[in-house]
């Protein structure tokens, strides 16, 4: 790992240990890794095709005309994507989704606009991951039986 020197203002200082202390970061310079990371993943995704994983959290109006069902249609046309989503209801109205995404970058984010541009859709956020650190896949023997990981 290389050492560098940066110079900036001291009130920028206070806001980065403000930050470090907020989140719990065990020093500034690993804050500012990780906001030069979430910084450089838009390069990171390789125009678009670079596989990555996702949470894509959003929370909608349950009653808006045909919601709910354009949600589930929009989840279906890009089945290849999803690995997980959770739902949640906070009252007779309002639901939580958080779906859990792998696939190319530009592939997620199409699919995260088709469901959090609907009408009704409120307070939408995707956070993308890439996986350009991944060197290989994990596959399991065909037949073999896996228990959470253990032998098998």
């Amino acid at each position: 790992m290389e050492r560098i020197t940066i110079t900036i203002d001291d009130d920028l200082l206070a806001t980065v240990d403000a930050l470090v202390a907020r989140r719990g970061y065990p020093s500034r310079s690993e804050a500012i890794r990780e906001l030069l990371r979430e910084a450089a993943k838009p390069d990171d995704m390789g125009q678009g095709r670079a596989p990555c994983v996702a949470t894509l959290t959003y929370i909608y109006d349950h009653s808006v005309r045909e919601l709910p069902q354009r949600i589930v249609n929009a989840q279906h046309e890009h089945h290849d994507l999803s690995v997980a989503t959770t739902h949640v209801h906070f009252n007779g109205d309002t639901c939580l989704e958080v779906a859990i995404l792998r696939g190319p970058a530009n592939a997620v984010q199409k699919l995260a606009d088709a469901l959090t541009t609907q009408r009704g859709v409120r307070h939408a956020h995707l956070h993308l991951i890439p996986l350009k650190d991944m060197k290989h896949r994990h596959r399991h023997e065909p037949g073999a039986l896996s228990l959470a990981h253990g032998p098998t």
